[in-house]
């Protein structure tokens, strides 16, 4: 298993539009992804998400960390 990445907002929101998740909105700092059968998320567009935000993010998109650092790297 990989260690987990510090990633930007901005990096994380290109990372789960390649997973099939669209910007519907943005309101401030934060945007909106929905998917077609997944749970929506807001993503901060921060320089760094913390941790566990970025835990909660993958399980609602039901990916592992290998699967986002895969993600990444492509």
């Amino acid at each position: 298993m990989s260690k987990l990445p510090s990633i930007s907002g901005d990096k994380a929101v290109r990372c789960f539009e390649r997973l099939g998740y669209e910007v519907v909105r943005q309101r401030g700092s934060h945007i909106r992804l929905h998917h077609k059968s997944k749970k929506p998320m807001s993503i901060p567009r921060h320089k760094t998400l913390g941790k566990g935000l970025l835990r909660k993010l993958m399980r609602d998109a039901e990916i592992t960390i290998d699967d986002l650092v895969q993600i990444l790297n492509d």
